[in-house]
């Protein structure tokens, strides 16, 4: 199996934990709780898997990551809340799960009067890169207007966003922070790939908001996500095509296609599709 096999993977939350019979990239494995802080994870023929506990998820490999996971430094922020959103499963690619995440060309069409709203459809200009000293996908300076930016917003603003895929199927975004100017809120993507076009995503939120009820919170991202839902199980191929063919990319796609470049660089191809048809 390609270099994806040596990747961190969410299995579990680890708030909600005894024990979990799942898959991972066509595996059946068991994530089990052990006493009050620790976990194992196990193949089915009893081969113990690596395990780190972070963001309130179970990660573990079917191989042997040569990295830590990567870092979000807002997690131990004190003044933060940390919302665990919970599990949803899409017939779709792990990749294109994270590709959609990218995607700010659909937010009037598919997330209308939240995220946003025609006419305000254009994408500006922003940059996009890949770190190489992080290895690291980022898209920056990006605007866009938004009717309800998050859950605290009381009004349309124009968000300011940053990317950034630290990981082949996860993704952290940065947004505007409505009671906090100057300040990030973040919204991670974690995605589980169950199969190559099977996949289970649990995002995780990292946010200033001291008025809004944690059931508030995880409803109001679930919503968005599963407008998405709908999307990404339509969309054809279900593998994420990582060569371009005959399409013409535009100023919204420009952190698609360094994506895609950086998954194709690193042999990243489980749930892709690496020739067009």
């Amino acid at each position: 199996m390609n270099a994806m096999r040596d990747e961190w993977y969410p299995v579990a939350l680890f708030s909600q934990l005894d024990r979990r019979d799942t898959m991972l990239m066509g595996e059946n494995i068991t994530v089990a709780r052990v006493g009050a802080d620790e976990a194992k994870v196990t193949t089915e023929d009893g081969r113990a898997l690596p395990v780190r506990i972070r963001y309130g998820h179970v990660w573990t490999s079917l191989g042997t990551p040569d990295h830590e996971l990567f870092d979000i430094p807002e997690a131990d922020d004190p003044e933060r809340r940390l919302v665990e959103v919970g599990i949803v499963r899409v017939q779709c690619s792990p990749l294109r799960a994270v590709e959609n995440f990218l995607d700010i060309a659909h937010f009037p069409f598919v997330h209308t009067d939240i995220l946003g709203a025609e006419p305000h459809t254009e994408v500006f200009n922003y940059k996009v890169e890949i770190r190489e000293e992080e290895d690291e996908v980022w898209a920056t300076q990006v605007k866009f207007y938004q009717p309800q930016a998050a859950k605290s917003a009381s009004g349309g603003i124009d968000t300011d966003y940053m990317y950034r895929v630290p990981a082949p199927t996860c993704s952290v975004l940065y947004k505007s922070c409505p009671p906090r100017p100057g300040e990030w809120d973040v919204i991670a993507l974690f995605v589980q790939p169950l199969t190559e076009e099977v996949c289970e995503v649990w995002p995780w939120m990292a946010l200033f908001d001291d008025t809004s009820s944690m059931t508030d919170l995880i409803q109001f991202q679930q919503m968005i996500f599963l407008q998405d839902r709908s999307i990404l199980e339509n969309q054809i191929p279900a593998r994420l095509p990582l060569d371009p063919g005959k399409e013409i990319p535009t100023r919204a796609d420009m952190t698609s296609i360094a994506y895609r470049r950086w998954l194709k660089r690193h042999n990243y191809t489980y749930g892709a599709q690496l020739v067009a048809q």
